[in-house]
């Protein structure tokens, strides 16, 4: 293999991950336009009518991927938008769908080649051809508030239309993951191609909304879009029909129900509407109230059925961050001791009914991740480091050690000043979890609290003081996508605002040499193993965050109008079920009609 220089591999792989930005990052550049039918939309039946509820924020009209800010894929609009490939995480195989095959053409993962199916259309005719995917690539590399912009500043040299139906991607150093994390469309991630002929006369791409106007390849076509609802319907000449890919879909139309407020929001009603039959899914739920929905609706059920967790692993497996950067929380003894002070068995009764969701890694035990944990060395760290141990006693021993004190209320102090262990979270996703882990800290001398307040995401990213529950995205595979959050050129500027999954600020120059080498080989490398598990141990060694639990959707599926949902007995094309993801044409395509 040549030699490569490490340090120029920035490698942007967070770039790939669900994007979460502070809100004054942005001033709103798209205007809302109402969308609104010539004439009255036909009645197709509530049997051919798809009912989805969401909480829908963006600005009404946005359609265009390339707005910033202002497009959402998670309101519907994944719908419109395809990528070269789809993977299913179920049966952990591609799914090639605008192109045939993407084909690494070295053996050092430094060039690729994408041949694309020549059946594949825009919603106008028109044919896809090699000259979308150069036009969304080179816009990805010269366009700095598009999402794989760092991504392909920091691997992709050039992109080469060989002929209409061939391109040819050349890389500056080896990238063995940038088929699947950039070109592949998986959960939320993945680079979905948009119209080189759709921007024709267009001045600024970030500024167009799109609307109906422009050309897309997916199944459905926004037809009416207001504060209410949003309203997609079936394109019989959606070209995947012609090509086998897929049978002509029973959803005739799709209706985004628009639930108001931040997501997670009024679920209580959400969940009546779905026992009345009134929706056929909506955002996931807390356990004890699908638990409800289950009991009051037989036609109701879940990826795992009518049993515990009710749902499946998603991607996102939630952890108390901290800024280890300044502060309390600089001290790993501090940091060490929050994890010592929760009860993950507990976790797993309270949250789970007994399933075993707790986690002590930050990426989700798929199985390619599950069989990197049962290796020796991996094994042998967990012995070494006991990462998911409940001991108070050594929490006394370990804030002692670090200076602090009991006070009179019984709260570990140094100096006059408790320890801040606000818990900042998001009430609709967070209201079962934190309040759980709130006490256990309180029980082990932590002054904690819960902050569900608009102001904690802001918290998060401007290195508040106290601690973050939030999710870590990326790796679905191996664990270098995850690991590689915690990268120094990652850990932001003092005094300044960072992104989503920078929140640990951590910097570790040993720590940067590994995950620098990691990059640029694959999972199947020899060297593979041995450099991942000298990050994991740096991970849980320097406590740079706390794992608490994985992810799980649980979403309830309505089969009063639709089956064939995708779940644990039914994994269909292997695509997990949330429709707010980027996979949500294979799900929606795939339903049946239950009359």
């Amino acid at each position: 293999m040549a030699n490569f220089n490490f340090k120029i591999v920035a490698a942007a792989i967070v770039g790939v991950a669900i994007s979460f930005t502070p809100s004054a990052a942005f001033a709103q550049t798209t205007a809302a336009v109402e969308i609104t039918p010539d004439t009255p939309l036909e009645d197709v039946g509530r049997e051919n009518t798809l009912v989805l509820g969401w909480s829908v924020s963006s600005p009404v009209g946005v359609t265009n991927p390339w707005a910033v800010p202002g497009y959402s894929s998670s309101e519907g609009n994944s719908l419109m938008w395809e990528g070269l490939m789809f993977y299913g995480i179920f049966t952990d195989q591609d799914i090639p769908w605008l192109a045939e095959s993407i084909e690494y053409t070295s053996d050092d993962y430094t060039s690729l080649r994408i041949k694309l199916n020549p059946m594949a259309k825009w919603s106008d005719g028109v044919q896809v051809t090699s000259k979308d995917v150069v036009f969304t690539m080179e816009g990805q590399m010269n366009n700095d508030l598009l999402r794989f912009n760092k991504t392909f500043n920091t691997f992709v040299d050039s992109v080469i239309a060989v002929d209409d139906l061939t391109v040819d991607v050349n890389f500056k150093v080896p990238a063995p993951r940038f088929k699947f994390d950039v070109l592949t469309l998986k959960f939320d991630t993945g680079m979905p191609i948009v119209p080189a002929h759709g921007f024709d006369g267009i001045d600024n791409v970030n500024e167009y909304a799109g609307g109906v106007d422009l050309p897309h390849t997916g199944p459905y076509d926004l037809v009416a879009w207001n504060q209410n609802q949003k309203i997609y319907n079936l394109r019989e000449s959606w070209w995947a029909i012609e090509a086998g890919l897929s049978e002509v879909p029973d959803v005739k139309r799709v209706v985004i129900a628009n639930l108001g407020g931040t997501i997670g929001q009024n679920m209580d009603t959400v969940a009546q509407r779905l026992v009345n039959n009134e929706m056929d899914s909506a955002l996931d739920m807390r356990q004890d109230l699908i638990a409800s929905i289950l009991e009051k609706n037989p036609n109701i059920t879940t990826h795992s059925g009518s049993e515990a967790p009710y749902g499946y692993l998603d991607w996102w497996p939630n952890a108390l961050w901290m800024n280890t950067e300044e502060g309390q929380f600089a001290d790993v003894r501090v940091r060490r001791a929050v994890s010592l002070a929760i009860n993950r068995e507990q976790l797993n009764d309270i949250l789970f009914d007994g399933a075993e969701i707790a986690t002590i890694v930050p990426f989700p035990l798929f199985p390619g991740l599950q069989k990197f944990m049962d290796t020796d060395g991996v094994q042998a760290l967990i012995a070494k480091y006991e990462p998911g141990k409940y001991d108070l006693d050594e929490v006394a021993s370990l804030m002692s050690e670090a200076g602090y004190t009991k006070n009179g209320d019984d709260l570990w102090e140094m100096d006059g000043e408790t320890v801040d262990s606000t818990i900042n979270g998001f009430e609709g996703i967070h209201s079962d979890s934190v309040p759980i882990l709130v006490e256990m800290l309180r029980r082990a001398g932590f002054d904690a609290s819960t902050n569900f307040g608009t102001d904690a995401f802001q918290n998060m990213a401007d290195g508040a003081p106290g601690l973050y529950m939030f999710g870590h995205g990326a790796s679905l595979k191996d664990p270098f996508a995850t690991l590689d959050f915690f990268n120094s050129r990652n850990a932001g500027t003092a005094g300044e605002p960072v992104g989503a999954y920078q929140f640990a600020r951590y910097s570790n120059p040993e720590y940067d040499e590994i995950l620098n080498a990691m990059s640029v080989i694959p999972s199947d490398d020899p060297a593979f193993e041995g450099l991942a598990t000298q990050a994991l141990e740096i991970y849980w060694r320097d406590q740079i965050n706390v794992p608490v639990i994985q992810w799980v959707h649980r979403i309830a599926y309505n089969q009063t109008y639709w089956t064939n949902w995708p779940t644990a007995e039914n994994v269909g094309v292997g695509v997990n079920g949330a429709f707010w993801h980027k996979t949500s044409p294979l799900v929606v395509t795939n339903l049946k009609a239950a009359q």
